[in-house]
């Protein structure tokens, strides 16, 4: 097998993984919930606390990658997240599992951040958007499936444990073919000596952190106003001064002058929007047929299906035609049609067929395949050989902080419409039904699409401001760059 297949197989197997993980938690979180004796503010941080771990090393991983190589981190990082998965399946109380929680999610933070830049490096330009389609499918695909397959674990097994010990015999194949499969780029093989920016890398995770504390207490009304106020504070503090330390420092962090190339730029800015419109669209789908259909969780996942069955159709294709053709036409469909389809979504209610939100969900899922794999391609082919590890870094930590934001947004908007005693529940995974408070909580549904829908069209803007980023323009830039003209 070609050497960039190899890449590209073991690269997409751990992505998958680490997408199933970040969505599978979510429908067995009641179980998960009762089984620990845990209270609301508890389960929701189960489910927060691997996106957390992954966001806060993206960009310390992208760095260190750039100086030391990436197939050492590749392989550490496969290795740090099944035994986070394996630590997580047997922990005994709520507390244990956060933290192991956050184990995992370092571990899948540091397989996404690598995954792009080794895929990057081993694969031909003209090949690029193909390559790089398939492995960002792995990873959309598995934050998708991982509803699906939480279901069918619960429904044939019956122990959420079994949602983490499944990743650890994969893990531990994956590890040991990571290590025999993946070369170390020429320019890696010798390590390069530079700093590393401690202080950047802390006030960026307290920024994160803190941000994320702000949008649980504001959206589930756990804490007090105090709180609220004084992480609101901490968040802008942290940001400033991360900024600032940024700008000064010799070997920063983030090299921001990368936002200073167009096509990278409006790429990130345009992938930031539209993870914050669907990073929460199949969490509210979930809601939809569970709480106001009243089907099982098996019964959900199954019928979220023809969004995965689009999205599996539309990735690898519109990578293989953007190879092809230019990014641009790709990545504003996607962007217009997604934004159409969220609209659509806010027109559902309780009477509404199936074949109708079925369509509607095909609509959206051509949508993202539309714009994601083209999308990804515009940013890595615009960035420099040398600095495909924390481009890739950036790239990451704005989607999944998109993502995460999604989240908590969207429950933030319900709350608006939903009593916050309910959103609660709802949140933690603890509500399995909705009563006289059915007709609200679709309202809320409604609402949130909307703003969704709203958010993502703001995508249209960077998508076009960047240019049309031909690819014959992209490799002779490219080509530039590496020759030091």
């Amino acid at each position: 097998m070609q050497y960039k297949w190899t890449v590209l197989t073991v690269t997409t197997i751990g992505v998958l993984m680490a997408g199933i993980d970040a969505r599978i938690v979510i429908i067995g979180l009641p179980q998960v919930i009762s089984a620990l004796k845990a209270d609301a503010e508890q389960g929701i941080w189960i489910n927060q606390a691997y996106m957390l771990g992954a966001i806060s090393v993206f960009l310390l991983i992208g760095r260190l990658t750039d100086l030391f190589g990436r197939k050492r981190f590749y392989v550490s990082g496969f290795a740090i997240f099944t035994v986070g998965s394996a630590l997580t399946s047997l922990a005994m109380d709520p507390y244990q599992v956060v933290f192991f929680r956050i184990i995992q999610g370092i571990g899948a933070g540091v397989i996404i951040t690598n995954s792009i830049a080794i895929i990057t490096d081993a694969t031909p330009k003209n090949q690029l958007s193909f390559s790089l389609s398939v492995n960002n499918l792995g990873f959309r695909a598995g934050a998708m499936a991982g509803l699906t397959l939480s279901g069918i674990i619960l429904s044939f097994i019956g122990d959420w444990r079994a949602l983490f010990y499944v990743n650890v015999p994969i893990g531990i194949i994956g590890t040991i073919w990571a290590h025999k499969a993946i070369k170390e780029p020429p320019n890696h093989n010798h390590v390069t000596r530079g700093c590393m920016d401690w202080i950047g890398f802390v006030t960026f995770t307290t920024f994160i952190t803190s941000l994320l504390l702000v949008m649980t207490f504001a959206a589930y009304g756990i804490g007090s106003q105090i709180l609220t106020l004084s992480f609101s504070v901490l968040t802008i503090a942290s940001f400033i001064v991360f900024l600032a330390h940024e700008n000064r420092c010799p070997k920063p962090l983030v090299d921001f002058s990368l936002f200073r190339i167009r096509e990278f730029s409006g790429g990130i800015f345009a992938l930031l929007l539209n993870g914050i419109a669907w990073g929460a669209v199949l969490l509210l789908l979930s809601f939809y047929f569970q709480l106001v259909l009243g089907y099982s969780p098996f019964e959900a996942g199954v019928r979220i299906i023809p969004f995965d069955i689009a999205f599996l159709i539309a990735g690898p294709l519109s990578g293989w035609l953007c190879d092809k053709f230019s990014h641009h036409p790709f990545t504003i469909s996607g962007i217009i049609l997604s934004s159409i389809s969220l609209y659509l979504f806010s027109t559902l209610n309780a009477g509404s067929s199936y074949f109708t939100v079925a369509v509607y969900m095909v609509l959206f899922g051509v949508a993202m395949g539309l714009f994601s794999s083209p999308n990804m391609s515009s940013v890595m082919s615009a960035v420099p050989p040398d600095r495909r590890g924390i481009g890739s870094a950036v790239r990451s930590t704005f989607l999944n902080v998109g993502m995460a934001f999604s989240l908590n947004l969207a429950i933030l908007i319900i709350s608006f419409t939903v009593p916050y005693a309910v959103v609660s529940q709802i949140a933690s995974g603890s509500a399995t039904s909705l009563a006289a408070d059915k007709v609200l909580f679709m309202q809320g549904l409604q609402s949130a699409y909307l703003w969704l829908a709203a958010l993502n069209a703001l995508a249209i803007i960077p998508s076009v401001l960047r240019g049309r980023g031909s690819k014959a323009k992209t490799v002779l830039l490219t080509a530039e760059v590496e020759t030091g003209q």
